[in-house]
């Protein structure tokens, strides 16, 4: 089981002065004056069971760079001769409803597309590593270049992926319908 994303328009910025690490007594120190140098999207792929990652950068998000990764992906084994391959994702538009669904399963007829309900990303797990990405590469984002900022995101992921280990997931189904009810409960109340 793989969960798929991609982190959009992340901003390279060339601060005016360059951050310094914390120190003892001291704070990291951040120069808020920066000069924007272009963006990048990170699309990427978690394998759940594994602990391992598919990332890759690309100059914008959509379903061209979306299917590079999943081929990418699919051609490696165990994905490749595996009976069926689930691809949780979000209702992003590269990858939302029957007609990706379609589109991917007929290129690779193993795949099954399941998505997290609307407004649910947040039970993708790709989204707990891009979390981790925010916190541990992008804060404060100092990056001179574009290509300097790709080259840390998939140096990250190389590093990352050497310690990684399964997230221990404890949402189970029965939150997820309880969570569900008290949405439609809520809606409910909203409509009447």
């Amino acid at each position: 089981m793989l969960c798929a994303d991609e982190k959009t328009s992340i901003q390279a910025r060339r601060r005016k002065h360059p951050s310094l690490p914390p120190a003892p007594q001291r704070p990291i120190y951040v120069e808020h004056e920066y000069a924007r140098t272009g963006a990048c999207a990170y699309v990427a792929a978690w394998d759940v069971h594994r602990a391992k990652l598919f990332g890759r950068c690309e100059r914008k998000t959509g379903i061209v760079p979306f299917d590079r990764l999943v081929a990418h992906v699919m051609r490696e084994e165990p994905y490749r001769s595996a009976h069926r391959v689930f691809w949780i994702t979000d209702n992003g538009s590269s990858h939302r409803g029957r007609r990706a669904a379609d589109r991917l399963r007929a290129k690779w007829p193993n795949i099954i597309l399941v998505h997290t309900p609307v407004h649910a990303s947040w039970l993708n797990q790709i989204e707990v590593y891009f979390s981790i990405v925010q916190r541990k590469l992008l804060n404060p984002n100092d990056f001179s270049t574009v290509a300097v900022l790709k080259r840390d995101l998939i140096r990250f992921q190389e590093r990352y992926e050497k310690s990684a280990k399964p997230f221990e997931w404890t949402f189970t189904r029965r939150d997820l319908h309880d969570l569900l009810a008290k949405l439609n409960t809520k809606s409910d109340h909203l409509a009447a």
